[in-house]
Protein backbone atom coordinates (compact mmCIF):
# COMPACT_ATOMS: atom_id res chain seq x y z
CA UNK A 1 0.00 0.00 0.00
CA UNK A 2 1.43 3.39 -0.88
CA UNK A 3 1.14 6.18 1.64
CA UNK A 4 -1.14 9.09 0.93
CA UNK A 5 -3.48 10.96 3.25
CA UNK A 6 -4.20 10.80 6.97
CA UNK A 7 -6.26 8.26 8.85
CA UNK A 8 -9.44 9.68 10.32
CA UNK A 9 -9.42 9.32 14.11
CA UNK A 10 -13.11 9.95 14.62
CA UNK A 11 -13.81 6.84 16.70
CA UNK A 12 -12.29 5.39 19.84
CA UNK A 13 -9.53 2.83 19.25
CA UNK A 14 -10.19 -0.90 19.50
CA UNK A 15 -7.89 -3.84 20.19
CA UNK A 16 -5.82 -5.07 17.27
CA UNK A 17 -7.69 -7.32 14.87
CA UNK A 18 -7.46 -8.03 11.16
CA UNK A 19 -10.69 -6.46 9.82
CA UNK A 20 -12.39 -9.72 8.85
CA UNK A 21 -14.94 -11.95 10.55
CA UNK A 22 -12.48 -14.63 11.72
CA UNK A 23 -9.11 -12.90 12.36
CA UNK A 24 -7.06 -15.63 10.67
CA UNK A 25 -3.33 -15.06 10.13
CA UNK A 26 -2.06 -15.30 6.54
CA UNK A 27 0.98 -17.60 6.45
CA UNK A 28 3.37 -17.84 3.50
CA UNK A 29 6.13 -20.45 3.11
CA UNK A 30 9.06 -20.30 0.70
CA UNK A 31 11.67 -22.85 1.75
CA UNK A 32 14.44 -24.50 -0.27
CA UNK A 33 16.65 -27.33 0.99
CA UNK A 34 19.10 -29.31 -1.13
CA UNK A 35 17.53 -28.19 -4.38
CA UNK A 36 13.94 -28.94 -3.33
CA UNK A 37 11.61 -26.00 -2.85
CA UNK A 38 8.33 -25.63 -1.00
CA UNK A 39 6.03 -22.70 -1.71
CA UNK A 40 2.68 -22.50 0.00
CA UNK A 41 0.23 -20.02 1.48
CA UNK A 42 -2.65 -20.61 3.89
CA UNK A 43 -4.37 -19.14 6.97
CA UNK A 44 -3.81 -20.10 10.60
CA UNK A 45 -5.98 -19.64 13.68
CA UNK A 46 -3.75 -17.85 16.22
CA UNK A 47 -5.77 -19.45 19.03
CA UNK A 48 -4.66 -22.97 18.05
CA UNK A 49 -2.08 -24.55 20.38
CA UNK A 50 1.55 -24.29 19.31
CA UNK A 51 1.81 -28.08 19.20
CA UNK A 52 -0.37 -27.99 16.07
CA UNK A 53 2.43 -26.24 14.18
CA UNK A 54 4.84 -29.16 14.45
CA UNK A 55 2.11 -31.67 13.64
CA UNK A 56 1.18 -29.67 10.56
CA UNK A 57 4.82 -29.51 9.46
CA UNK A 58 5.20 -33.27 9.81
CA UNK A 59 1.99 -33.96 7.87
CA UNK A 60 3.06 -31.58 5.11
CA UNK A 61 6.47 -33.23 4.75
CA UNK A 62 4.88 -36.68 4.69
CA UNK A 63 2.16 -35.76 2.17
CA UNK A 64 4.58 -34.02 -0.20
CA UNK A 65 7.36 -36.59 0.31
CA UNK A 66 9.86 -33.91 1.28
CA UNK A 67 13.16 -34.52 3.12
CA UNK A 68 12.81 -34.64 6.95
CA UNK A 69 14.84 -31.42 7.26
CA UNK A 70 11.80 -29.51 6.00
CA UNK A 71 9.88 -30.23 9.22
CA UNK A 72 12.01 -27.88 11.32
CA UNK A 73 12.09 -25.16 8.66
CA UNK A 74 8.32 -25.25 8.12
CA UNK A 75 7.60 -25.16 11.85
CA UNK A 76 10.03 -22.29 12.47
CA UNK A 77 8.64 -20.22 9.61
CA UNK A 78 5.05 -20.62 10.83
CA UNK A 79 6.00 -19.94 14.44
CA UNK A 80 7.90 -16.76 13.55
CA UNK A 81 4.96 -15.41 11.55
CA UNK A 82 2.54 -16.23 14.38
CA UNK A 83 4.89 -14.56 16.87
CA UNK A 84 4.87 -11.39 14.79
CA UNK A 85 1.06 -11.39 14.70
CA UNK A 86 0.79 -12.00 18.44
CA UNK A 87 3.16 -9.12 19.14
CA UNK A 88 0.35 -6.78 18.04
CA UNK A 89 -2.41 -8.43 20.07
CA UNK A 90 -3.76 -6.21 22.82
CA UNK A 91 -2.46 -3.03 21.17
CA UNK A 92 -4.83 -0.31 20.07
CA UNK A 93 -5.81 0.39 16.48
CA UNK A 94 -8.26 2.85 14.98
CA UNK A 95 -11.36 1.80 13.09
CA UNK A 96 -13.80 4.22 11.55
CA UNK A 97 -15.26 5.14 8.20
CA UNK A 98 -12.33 4.09 6.03
CA UNK A 99 -12.17 2.50 2.61
CA UNK A 100 -8.77 1.40 1.27
CA UNK A 101 -7.59 0.14 -2.14
CA UNK A 102 -6.92 -3.57 -2.54
CA UNK A 103 -5.00 -4.82 -5.58
CA UNK A 104 -4.76 -8.31 -7.02
CA UNK A 105 -1.85 -9.19 -9.28
CA UNK A 106 -1.13 -12.89 -9.07
CA UNK A 107 -0.71 -16.06 -11.08
CA UNK A 108 -2.05 -19.41 -9.94
CA UNK A 109 -1.05 -22.31 -12.19
CA UNK A 110 -2.26 -21.19 -15.66
CA UNK A 111 -4.53 -18.38 -14.42
CA UNK A 112 -3.38 -14.75 -14.29
CA UNK A 113 -5.56 -12.34 -12.27
CA UNK A 114 -5.39 -8.54 -12.05
CA UNK A 115 -7.98 -6.44 -10.31
CA UNK A 116 -8.42 -3.37 -8.11
CA UNK A 117 -11.25 -2.44 -5.78
CA UNK A 118 -11.96 -0.63 -2.50
CA UNK A 119 -12.46 -2.43 0.81
CA UNK A 120 -14.42 -1.13 3.81
CA UNK A 121 -12.21 -1.56 6.89
CA UNK A 122 -15.02 -0.74 9.27
CA UNK A 123 -16.85 -3.97 8.42
CA UNK A 124 -15.42 -6.57 10.78
CA UNK A 125 -17.82 -9.16 9.37
CA UNK A 126 -16.15 -9.16 5.94
CA UNK A 127 -15.19 -12.53 4.48
CA UNK A 128 -12.33 -12.63 1.92
CA UNK A 129 -13.03 -16.30 1.17
CA UNK A 130 -16.64 -15.58 0.26
CA UNK A 131 -15.54 -12.70 -1.95
CA UNK A 132 -12.96 -14.96 -3.66
CA UNK A 133 -15.53 -17.70 -4.30
CA UNK A 134 -17.98 -15.26 -5.85
CA UNK A 135 -15.22 -13.60 -7.86
CA UNK A 136 -14.19 -16.94 -9.38
CA UNK A 137 -17.80 -17.82 -10.11
CA UNK A 138 -18.54 -14.48 -11.76
CA UNK A 139 -15.50 -14.51 -14.07
CA UNK A 140 -15.68 -18.24 -14.80
CA UNK A 141 -12.50 -19.44 -13.07
CA UNK A 142 -12.60 -23.22 -12.60
CA UNK A 143 -9.19 -23.89 -11.01
CA UNK A 144 -9.96 -24.64 -7.31
CA UNK A 145 -6.61 -23.21 -6.22
CA UNK A 146 -7.36 -19.69 -7.45
CA UNK A 147 -10.01 -18.77 -4.87
CA UNK A 148 -7.83 -19.49 -1.82
CA UNK A 149 -4.92 -17.60 -3.41
CA UNK A 150 -7.12 -14.53 -3.93
CA UNK A 151 -8.36 -14.68 -0.34
CA UNK A 152 -4.78 -14.93 0.97
CA UNK A 153 -3.71 -11.93 -1.13
CA UNK A 154 -6.57 -9.87 0.34
CA UNK A 155 -5.83 -11.00 3.89
CA UNK A 156 -2.14 -10.13 3.56
CA UNK A 157 -2.99 -6.58 2.51
CA UNK A 158 -5.58 -6.17 5.28
CA UNK A 159 -3.03 -7.47 7.80
CA UNK A 160 -0.48 -4.89 6.65
CA UNK A 161 -3.10 -2.14 6.90
CA UNK A 162 -4.02 -3.25 10.45
CA UNK A 163 -0.33 -3.10 11.45
CA UNK A 164 -0.08 0.42 10.05
CA UNK A 165 -3.22 1.33 11.97
CA UNK A 166 -1.51 0.23 15.20
CA UNK A 167 1.46 2.45 14.34
CA UNK A 168 -0.90 5.35 13.58
CA UNK A 169 -2.68 4.87 16.90
CA UNK A 170 0.69 4.90 18.68
CA UNK A 171 1.72 8.08 16.89
CA UNK A 172 -1.63 9.66 17.71
CA UNK A 173 -1.01 9.12 21.41
CA UNK A 174 2.47 10.63 21.09
CA UNK A 175 1.35 13.57 18.98
CA UNK A 176 -2.16 14.72 19.81
CA UNK A 177 -2.53 16.49 16.52
CA UNK A 178 -1.71 13.23 14.72
CA UNK A 179 0.55 12.57 11.81
CA UNK A 180 -0.05 11.60 8.23
CA UNK A 181 -0.54 7.88 7.58
CA UNK A 182 -1.56 6.02 4.44
CA UNK A 183 -4.23 6.42 1.81
CA UNK A 184 -7.84 5.94 2.74
CA UNK A 185 -11.10 6.98 1.18
CA UNK A 186 -13.89 8.12 3.46
CA UNK A 187 -16.99 6.20 2.50
CA UNK A 188 -19.09 9.34 2.88
CA UNK A 189 -16.77 11.36 0.63
CA UNK A 190 -16.46 8.57 -1.92
CA UNK A 191 -20.22 8.47 -2.22
CA UNK A 192 -20.43 12.14 -3.12
CA UNK A 193 -21.23 13.77 -6.41
CA UNK A 194 -19.62 12.22 -9.46
CA UNK A 195 -18.65 8.94 -7.74
CA UNK A 196 -21.20 6.18 -7.46
CA UNK A 197 -20.04 3.29 -5.26
CA UNK A 198 -21.71 -0.06 -5.72
CA UNK A 199 -21.38 -2.81 -3.12
CA UNK A 200 -20.86 -6.29 -4.48
CA UNK A 201 -21.20 -9.89 -3.35
CA UNK A 202 -23.48 -9.65 -0.32
CA UNK A 203 -23.29 -8.47 3.29
CA UNK A 204 -20.16 -10.34 4.35
CA UNK A 205 -17.89 -8.50 1.97
CA UNK A 206 -16.79 -4.89 2.03
CA UNK A 207 -16.03 -4.39 -1.64
CA UNK A 208 -16.92 -1.25 -3.54
CA UNK A 209 -15.98 -0.09 -7.03
CA UNK A 210 -16.08 3.40 -8.45
CA UNK A 211 -18.61 3.27 -11.25
CA UNK A 212 -16.66 5.74 -13.36
CA UNK A 213 -13.62 3.43 -13.19
CA UNK A 214 -15.34 0.17 -14.11
CA UNK A 215 -13.81 0.17 -17.58
CA UNK A 216 -10.34 0.89 -16.20
CA UNK A 217 -10.35 -1.43 -13.20
CA UNK A 218 -12.57 -4.29 -14.30
CA UNK A 219 -11.05 -7.68 -13.47
CA UNK A 220 -8.50 -9.04 -15.93
CA UNK A 221 -8.29 -12.84 -16.09
CA UNK A 222 -6.03 -14.60 -18.58
CA UNK A 223 -5.45 -18.30 -19.16
CA UNK A 224 -1.79 -18.89 -19.99
CA UNK A 225 -0.42 -21.56 -22.27
CA UNK A 226 2.13 -24.12 -21.05
CA UNK A 227 4.85 -22.20 -22.87
CA UNK A 228 3.87 -18.91 -21.19
CA UNK A 229 3.82 -20.56 -17.75
CA UNK A 230 7.25 -22.11 -18.34
CA UNK A 231 8.65 -18.74 -19.39
CA UNK A 232 7.20 -17.02 -16.33
CA UNK A 233 8.50 -19.68 -13.96
CA UNK A 234 11.96 -19.49 -15.52
CA UNK A 235 11.94 -15.71 -15.07
CA UNK A 236 10.78 -16.04 -11.45
CA UNK A 237 13.51 -18.59 -10.78
CA UNK A 238 16.17 -16.26 -12.17
CA UNK A 239 14.83 -13.40 -10.07
CA UNK A 240 14.87 -15.57 -6.92
CA UNK A 241 18.51 -16.42 -7.51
Amino acid sequence: MKQLSAWSFTKAPVKFKIPTNDNLVPIRLDIEIDGQRLRDAFTWNPSDPDTEVVLFAKRTVKDLKLPPAFVTQIAQSIQSQLAEFRSYEGQEMFTGEKVVPIKLDLRVNHTLIKDQFLWDLNNFESDPEEFARNFCKDVGIEDPEVGPAIAIAIREQLYEIAIQSVASARESRMHKKGRRGFEHFSASKAGGAGVDLVKLYGNKTSVVRKRREWDVYEPIVDLLSNEEVDALEAREERSAR
